[in-house]
């Protein structure tokens, strides 16, 4: 995982709290916004990122946290709406391509796909699953073989798989899953297994394949002749 990052969270509530610390904690910059200053206070005393008091769809409080030289941009404030302004203003505005916004209403979420600002429903959130968008070269095997070739990993799955056959993801991505992480549960697969919301494959692959792998699972699966 490269250590020169420089990523702007919007919103200094639990969620973006909790990604600040480790984000920092792996070498990256941060800068937090958030219109509360007392909101700052649930940063830990050594954190050393950028604290801007302010909304985040503000171009001059964006630019106070350094979104001209950010590698991402993250909206988790308490707000559908000024998420997604401010998501859209980071990637239009000031060209930042890698945005995620945090909603709270999933109906509005195939409208904001459309708009080309991936989100992610509070029903599925963690640091973990943002984490994973933001740095996915960053995301360690969860199991390595001795030898290292052969790894247990997760991987995101594009919103667009949603509804396909587990089988099919396979046959379709040229990956082999062995579970699916649902809501915190660990589910076994069968033929009858389909992609929902908010589920994180775990594959077993060699691993100078997850390249590959990561990139056909990132993107909408190709259409059957």
């Amino acid at each position: 995982m490269r250590g020169d990052m420089h990523i702007v969270i919007m919103g200094c509530g639990r969620v973006g709290s909790t990604l600040a610390h480790i984000l920092e904690d792996n070498g990256h910059s941060v800068a937090i916004i958030d219109r509360d200053p007392q909101a700052f206070r649930r940063l830990r005393a050594g954190f050393r990122g950028r604290r801007v008091t302010g909304v985040g769809f503000d171009r001059d409080v964006l630019t106070d946290a350094g979104v001209e030289s950010a590698a991402a941009f993250v909206a988790v404030s308490s707000g559908d709406n000024s998420n997604i302004i401010s998501a859209r203003v980071a990637r239009e505005t000031f060209g930042v391509d890698n945005v995620v916004a945090r909603i709270y209403d999933p109906r509005r979420a195939e409208v904001y796909q459309r708009l080309g600002i991936p989100t992610v429903a509070t029903v599925r959130w963690t640091a973990d699953q943002i984490l994973r968008r933001i740095l996915p070269e960053g995301a360690e095997p969860l199991w390595r073989d001795p030898t290292g070739t052969v790894v247990l990993a997760e991987v995101a799955v594009n919103p667009s798989w949603i509804g396909t056959r587990v089988v099919d993801v396979e046959r379709r991505a040229g990956v082999r899953a062995a579970f699916i992480n649902r809501m915190g549960e660990a589910l076994t697969i069968t033929q009858d297994s389909v992609v929902q919301e908010g589920d994180v494959l775990h594959v077993i692959a060699a691993e100078n394949d997850m390249d590959r792998i990561n990139k056909a699972l990132a993107g909408a699966p190709e259409v059957d002749d």
